[in-house]
């Protein structure tokens, strides 16, 4: 009998390491898993093969417990049986950045191709929606598909499927980037797990065929059915090839295939030729539903860790590495192993339920020490390098103050100059434990050492306005490759000042020192002294404080009402903002995955709310106004939210209320101003009482506006205020990364955040930004009752934030990369006085190009090659120009893999032996390598 069909049967787990049980309860099952799998493979040929679920860290974490199976784990692997990558973990794309994507694609490739072939499978069965820019990822990596579960189709309550509101006709597509990147995508329509459990015995078999050919049938658009065998945590199904047989016997007309995704692609791809599917462009974010299983609050699940991983990444990516490279080229280390190290940790917070914020609370109190272990070795890094780097600067020129000279180098390790505020703290003065003095005049020597009258100059002598806070009698240590710890004590100095111009990717040099000619009371006269705070400046600039409620530089004025709301007012295009700064708060009685708002509930503001308003800080570069509020909101849902959870009420149905006790919410705001800052910063501080509910704060734009961009992966999105009309959840709340921005005529405002990544752009006439700060809430979600209490975020919480108006174009204004630029820590070090070949002012490379945004330079493992990556912000190429005083000996272009990619370097054009421009294509993700001699 000619077979009409075939059933492509792929046997799978989709391992959620941790979610509704901590990590090493899932580790347990793993390992089971595992075991069984390795015995069924051994012993019956019959079961042909196994896909370990697109991530490699399984592999780590088997053989953490079962290093004696390596062996059997990796014949079973190069013989074909078992496929893994291409990713490390399985990561939600909206909730990490750019390079922690690409570094995942990275690591995933460099494990499985120590045990094997890579799967080149674009693999995203459960992601939480999908980023517009995966196809271009994915091609750049040699992978011309992608499977995904969400984005598409809707799915509603325990994944069930509705026939209602698809952008594709069938569960095959073409999915193509904003660039013109395109991937055969495969949609799993009927879920990952719709070939799960396939019964051997008859009648059983029947019913289920039945039922599953016929969903398979209605969305397939070729005669290749795709049946996934497994689900989340699924056990082996070790009796497949007998439930195969038994389907053969039900179904002559198909052919029944123990398949995998290589030979599925392949057959699809045969059974398409001379065909057409529909063509899904740009970011999957099941748009074209009724709004309700979007998953898209899981942004403001446990802000907290999203605001870890913000800084985790940042220091990795936007730190450690750049600074990494410039030690190696002056003489330090370049840690492979550690950054693999730091990497993994990170990226082991990454998976959906972790870094979503949507498992039980054993699970996020350990991503907090995963965090922790990660960013302390970025900074163990960061300090190594900072070492070698301070040691290559010449420093010399300052020898000229005399010998009470206090040398620190500032960083900026952003791709732009920089200018702003930074804060290091110096040793004024040491002693050491190892000299032999008795502790008393250890400490007698430090706290008399005279600070005052010393200023801070740059390296051609300017004195720079700073502020000195003597943090007295301190205790530190070194710790020596080639020796034991030295203790000692030391007199300790903190200071604040604005570093100007500093290049990018380089570094300035200042020094602390003793004006020359002058004694120290004559240098004591230039400014104020005090035991607490010592100004040392000559021509002290203005005041940037103008009243008690209103601040003002050259390019913004802000001042501040009577309810600690404010307006904004853009020098440059005369656009004032209104009503700025507002808090609004709401009931929420969903769960850790959606917000419901009560019914009928009205939301609270700070609008009218009487605030303390007081001047905090008034320096030459740097002021700040602090507002604080004490606002009675309710103390939690009532009683009927929890009967509710426990009854499994669906959250869109439920009715409970906000409860009519009473709490007091302490809100501190501090609005800050730079001397030369473009932007206003905007910090909170909350001390949270209340339990379920949601607070966020309000931004109005009133520009005329139908669409807005936001920062995603490698891409500034550009989405709708208005839903779809499918669309009925009254939320609209979307995912961000660094930045929101609405613009119109003229005019724009653009938000920055730190690990805020929950933004709604309201329907309310105004176009206002509503930036999520935190979300309260006590139950996990999904498929039963798992309370979390510790997800209502009791205590203090944090939120900082960037408002940066312009003139109407957030690109080519440089708003977009001022808010790139607010992820990125300032690094200062202290120096010695001593020659070097690292000139003053330095920078490793140059580049120009308006439309570009720099996104990251590090080194290659096995080449040494410089890797610099930028991408493009525009749907407009843009022209790129590159520069470097480096020993360069060739210039090529790099995929995201960092492999060269030969056809593609015919687009160089060098300007010299150290220069080069090329064009950068529409939404371009671009790598480029330098070769060193």
């Amino acid at each position: 009998m000619t077979k009409q069909q075939t059933a492509h049967i792929i046997s799978h787990t989709h391992w959620d390491r941790e979610w509704y049980l901590p990590y090493e309860r899932h580790h347990l099952r793993l390992i089971r898993l595992v075991d069984s799998l390795l015995d069924t493979l051994e012993n019956n040929p019959g079961f042909k093969s196994y896909f370990f679920d697109g991530q490699t860290i399984i592999i780590e974490d088997y053989l953490q417990v079962r290093p004696e199976n390596r062996e059997r784990l990796v014949r079973q692997i190069r013989e074909g049986r078992i496929f893994i990558g291409p990713w490390y973990i399985l990561q939600d794309a909206f909730l990490t950045s750019p390079e922690a994507n690409v570094r995942n694609l990275q690591l995933g490739h460099q494990d499985a191709g120590v045990y094997g072939e890579v799967s080149k499978i674009g693999y995203f069965p459960d992601t939480f929606g999908l980023t517009g820019q995966i196809p271009q990822l994915m091609v750049q990596a040699g992978i011309t598909n992608a499977f995904f579960g969400r984005g598409v189709k809707p799915t509603g309550f325990n994944n069930t499927v509705s026939s209602d509101g698809y952008e594709s006709s069938f569960s095959e597509l073409v999915w193509e980037g904003p660039d013109g990147s395109k991937v055969l995508g495969i949609l799993f329509a009927n879920w990952y797990s719709n070939g799960n459990e396939i019964p051997v015995e008859i009648e059983e078999a029947q019913r289920f065929w039945e039922r599953k050919l016929a969903d398979a049938r209605q969305y397939a658009a070729t005669d290749q059915l795709l049946f996934m065998n497994g689900c989340d945590h699924q056990p082996l199904q070790t009796e497949l090839p007998e439930a195969i047989r038994t389907a053969e016997k039900l179904h002559p007309e198909v052919a029944f295939v123990h398949s995998n995704f290589p030979d599925y692609i392949e057959a699809v791809r045969t059974s398409l030729a001379g065909r057409s599917l529909s063509t899904v462009k740009g970011e999957l974010r099941s748009q074209r539903t009724d709004g309700w299983g979007t998953l898209v609050n899981t942004a403001s699940a446990r802000v907290y860790l999203k605001q870890l991983n913000q800084r985790g990444q940042a220091m990795l990516e936007k730190v450690a590495e750049p600074l990494a490279v410039i030690a190696k080229l002056h003489g330090g280390e370049y840690p492979h192993h550690l950054f693999t190290y730091a990497w993994k940790t990170l990226l082991q917070n990454h998976p959906h339920d972790s870094i979503c914020g949507c498992s039980v609370d054993e699970v996020h109190r350990e991503m907090i020490t995963r965090f922790d272990k990660s960013y302390h070795t970025a900074e163990g890094i960061v300090a190594d390098s900072m070492q070698a780097i301070t040691g290559a600067v010449d420093t010399s020129g300052f020898a000229a103050y005399g010998e009470e000279v206090l040398p620190l180098v500032v960083t900026n390790t952003s791709g732009w100059s920089r200018t702003g505020t930074v804060t290091v703290e110096l040793d004024a003065a040491r002693q050491y434990l190892r000299d032999g003095l008795p502790l008393e005049e250890n400490a007698r020597l430090m706290k008399a050492e005279d600070l005052s009258g010393r200023i801070l100059v740059d390296e051609q002598g300017n004195r720079i306005p700073c502020t000195v806070q003597d943090l007295g009698l301190s205790f530190g240590y070194d710790l020596p490759d080639d020796r034991f710890r030295q203790p000692y004590s030391c007199r300790k100095v903190r200071l604040t000042f604005e570093a100007a111009d500093v290049p990018a990717l380089g570094l300035r040099t200042y020094a602390w020192v003793r004006p020359l000619g002058e004694s120290a009371a004559e240098g004591a006269a230039a400014g104020s002294a005090s035991a607490d705070n010592i100004q040392a400046v000559t021509s002290v600039p203005a005041s940037l404080v103008r009243g008690g409620r209103m601040l003002e530089n050259d390019t913004l004025r802000v001042e501040v009402m009577a309810d600690g709301s404010f307006t904004l007012e853009h020098k440059p295009s005369g656009k004032v903002y209104r009503d700025l700064g507002v808090y609004e708060n709401t009931g929420d009685i969903g769960n850790e995955y959606m917000y419901r708002q009560p019914a009928g509930e009205a939301a609270l503001t700070t609008k009218g709310l009487a605030a303390d308003i007081t001047i905090s800080e008034d320096t030459p570069y740097r002021a700040s106004i602090e507002i604080t509020h004490a606002w009675e909101i309710p103390a939690a849902a009532d009683a009927l939210l929890e009967e509710e959870q426990r009854a499994l009420v669906y959250y869109p149905e439920r009715q409970a209320q906000r409860a009519s006790a009473t709490v007091t919410l302490k809100l501190r705001t501090v609005l800050r101003l730079e001397r030369s800052g473009q932007g206003l910063e905007v910090k909170s501080y909350i001390q949270n009482t209340a339990k379920d509910h949601r607070l966020r704060m309000l931004f109005p734009a009133d520009l005329a506006a139908a669409s807005h961009r936001v920062d995603s992966m490698f891409e500034l999105a550009e989405r709708p205020n208005e839903p779809a009309p499918e669309w009925r959840n009254p939320s609209n709340a979307q995912h961000q990364q660094s930045f929101v921005d609405v613009s119109g005529e003229n005019a724009g405002l653009t938000v920055a955040n730190l690990g805020l990544q929950e933004y709604e752009i309201l329907r309310d006439g105004r176009n206002t930004i509503a930036v999520t700060l935190l979300r309260s809430v006590g139950e996990m979600g999904d498929w039963g009752w798992f309370p979390t209490p510790e997800a209502q975020c009791l205590g203090e919480q944090t939120a900082d934030m960037l408002l940066l108006p312009h003139n109407g174009d957030a690109v080519l204004s440089g708003a977009a990369a001022a808010a790139y630029q607010f992820q990125i820590p300032w690094t200062c070090a202290q120096a010695e006085v001593h020659t070097g070949h690292l000139p003053a002012v330095y920078s490793a490379v140059r580049w120009s190009g308006q439309r570009a945004a720099f996104s990251s330079l590090k080194l290659n493992r096995e080449s040494g090659d410089l890797l610099l990556r930028w991408f493009n912000m525009t749907n407009q190429p843009g022209e790129l120009k590159l520069d470097t005083d480096l020993p360069v000996t060739g210039f090529y272009l790099s995929n995201v893999l960092e492999a060269e990619v030969a056809e593609e370097n015919a687009r160089l054009k060098q300007g010299g032996a150290n220069a080069l421009e090329l064009q950068l294509g529409s939404h371009e993700i671009l790598t480029v390598g330098i070769r060193l001699d």
